[in-house]
């Protein structure tokens, strides 16, 4: 199998989430066989829902098309460290692998804060890799920012 990364299509998820005044967080769920089966951005303030975030946006979409709540072999790719909230999703859809850009630790919640996969809590631990296009990923969100400032 070749590794090919999928970061790019994330931050073309973040960008537009930020032309849409959402925080620029992209995510992109592929199917164990390569295939892109889900691909968001964040949504909180345009659904008026706290759990608007990409990745739960991704893995709505991709278990409704599998009509399954567990993807099994799947990746995840998004541009931020997923929160604690993410966090949990993903083990409870059993993603093979989490790929993540930008490290988050005033929020995030799998190298920092709760570190759900390290509970003996969680459902199931999936192999993480981060730092991929982390700059990329980070300008976009300290950009973001800078301009509501």
């Amino acid at each position: 199998m070749t590794f090919t990364s999928h970061m790019d299509q994330a931050l073309n998820e973040a960008r537009a989430a930020a032309l849409r005044g959402e925080v620029p967080v992209g995510a992109v769920l592929v199917a164990p066989d390569g295939r892109v089966v889900a691909a968001a951005g964040n949504r909180t303030r345009e659904l008026c829902d706290p759990t608007a975030h990409a990745e739960i946006l991704a893995l709505r979409e991709a278990c409704a098309a599998a009509g399954s709540e567990r993807l099994p072999g799947y990746t995840l790719w998004v541009t931020l460290e997923p929160c604690a909230m993410c966090a949990a999703a993903i083990a409870n859809a059993r993603l093979a692998r989490v790929c993540y850009g930008a490290a988050d630790p005033k929020s995030g919640g799998v190298a920092h804060g709760a570190r759900v996969f390290t509970h003996p809590q969680a459902h199931h631990v999936p192999e993480v890799i981060d730092g991929i296009a982390d700059e990329a990923a980070s300008e976009l969100l300290r950009d973001f920012f800078a301009n509501r400032r």
